[in-house]
């Protein structure tokens, strides 16, 4: 069952360490297959040079597992939160890749400073609410994937598809597994840009929004010109 998606999530979670973004067993990739509600994540704990893609563990939308001889990774109910609650969403991505992580351990949004920040993202990056007691204690990782949501309860999720969750960690996701890796490579070049430009310039601005709207219009969205034509 979903056996190119079990290879695509397989190679999206070794891309994850091929890029730097994962030490030891910190971080997952998932997908999902819209017309059958099944999700593909990387199980819990396990070795990335151990992994096959026929170990990757298959769960339905409520995490009910289907198949797959381990246990999926702890952070599965996060990422089935995003996909119940954007259907745009083909796949999702957690690291604890350094300077995004430095970020949300400092619970400080990235602001947008240049247009290689705005070339990922519309404005700033958001930092999600801490969890309050009750929070971590019933349901964490489920709540973690609430905040995420309300977070966004005034933001496109597509327009900025990358946010930091409060005290731990970044969390991406786009239209395939593909691109959620992608843009969790982004975010850590971001993350690091924006943290040594304000070491030089403490209060440097954010960038002016007519660049902003520039380049972020002309990668994405309906007018956009950069890169070939599909």
């Amino acid at each position: 069952m979903l056996d190119d998606l079990k290879h695509r999530v397989f190679e999206a979670n070794r891309a994850l360490v091929a890029e730097g973004l994962v030490l030891l067993t910190w971080g997952n990739a998932s997908a999902i297959d819209r017309a059958s509600g099944r999700i593909v994540i990387k199980p819990s704990g396990a070795p990335y040079d151990q992994l096959r893609p026929e170990d990757m563990t298959v769960v339905d939308l409520e995490g009910n597992p289907v198949e797959g001889p381990y246990r999926p990774s702890v952070d599965m109910p996060t990422h089935l939160e995003l996909y119940r609650a954007w259907p745009e969403v083909g796949g999702v991505v957690h690291t604890h890749s350094h300077y995004a992580t430095v970020w949300a351990q400092a619970c400080r949004p990235i602001p947008c400073l240049g247009t290689t920040h705005a070339d990922l993202a519309y404005g700033t990056v958001p930092v999600t609410d801490s969890l309050t007691g009750d929070e971590v204690a019933r349901d964490y990782e489920h709540n973690i994937g609430k905040v995420i949501v309300r977070r966004y309860t005034h933001l496109k999720p597509m327009q900025c598809p990358v946010v930091l969750a409060a005290n731990h960690g970044p969390f991406a996701w786009g239209t395939t597994i593909e691109d959620a890796v992608r843009n969790a490579v982004a975010l850590e070049e971001v993350a690091r840009m924006a943290f040594d430009t304000l070491l030089l310039s403490r209060d440097q601005p954010a960038i002016a929004q007519h660049l902003l709207d520039k380049h972020f219009l002309r990668k994405h969205g309906p007018q956009a010109y950069y890169g070939q034509p599909s």
